[in-house]
């Protein structure tokens, strides 16, 4: 058994889970194996198949997990050889027999990136202190089970941005997404410090008084934690991941500066 971290932009995806008719992280990651004859083309997954979690539709990670049954020659660079551009298998570890990615997973992390430049700090973190601890989340998923998480929360400024990061043993459907939404609210002054116990409460939320979750694109799984298993960066994989999300920050701040200029010289 061989656990692969793989990293990944979330946004031409439907997700990670594979579905029909529509380009998934996992449907790519199985394609590949595919064509490297590791998966045989009536077998739907490798002996042993699990990932750390299934991200929404144009939500990135850094940190996703995926463990199965592996020849000794495949290698997170093997693995890239096959993988779309968007997608970079970049380090390994070898697991145990019995492991199982997603129910050995101890704790998961997110980070979300906020645009807010006029919300207040202090507000942002008595919302995260609020919403912190041992909490049912019913209210902000659709899922009906697996809503009890014991979160723990951050904020911190970047410019701009604020930079959200929620920890948790795991993450119920669209969980960040909403606990982003309802912080935003608070932050901005748009609700107050109430708001976070009427979510909390017991009493479900209907109509004007849910919360829709935020939008996924900022949103990347940062960590998945696994005690016991040391990953090791595989050095023909790094250096091509790097490369991919290099470049991609460097489009963007040139695009975002030619936005701003644009948007600053409208009507002069």
């Amino acid at each position: 058994m061989r656990a692969f971290r793989v990293a990944y932009d979330g946004r031409p995806y439907h997700g990670f889970q594979r579905q029909p008719d529509v380009p998934t992280v996992e449907g790519r990651l199985l394609a590949a194996l595919r064509a490297l004859d590791v998966l045989d083309a009536d077998e739907e997954t490798p002996p042993g198949y699990a990932a750390a979690g299934r991200t929404d539709a144009g939500v990135s990670a850094v940190a996703q997990t995926v463990a199965f049954e592996a020849p000794e020659w495949l290698s997170p660079a093997t693995l890239t050889s096959e993988l779309p551009a968007s997608v970079r298998a970049w380090a390994s570890a070898d697991a145990p027999a019995e492991f199982h990615a997603t129910h050995h997973a101890r704790s998961r992390e997110y980070t979300y990136y906020l645009h807010a430049p006029d919300a207040d700090l202090s507000r942002t973190r008595a919302a995260l202190d609020r919403l912190a601890g041992s909490q049912d989340f019913h209210n902000l998923t659709p899922d009906e089970t697996g809503t009890k998480r014991d979160l723990s929360a951050a904020v911190s400024r970047d410019g701009p941005l604020l930079v959200l990061s929620f920890r948790a043993g795991g993450f119920a459907r669209q969980l960040v997404r909403r606990l982003v939404s309802v912080v935003a609210e608070v932050a901005r002054g748009e609700s107050s410090l109430d708001r976070i116990d009427r979510v909390l409460s017991p009493e479900p939320l209907s109509g004007p008084e849910g919360v829709p979750p935020a939008p996924a694109y900022p949103l990347v799984l940062a960590g998945v934690e696994y005690p016991d298993l040391p990953f090791e960066s595989d050095p023909d994989a790094v250096p091509a991941a790097r490369e991919l999300f290099d470049a991609q920050r460097t489009e963007y701040t040139v695009r975002a500066r030619v936005a701003e200029t644009i948007a600053e010289n409208i009507d002069h």
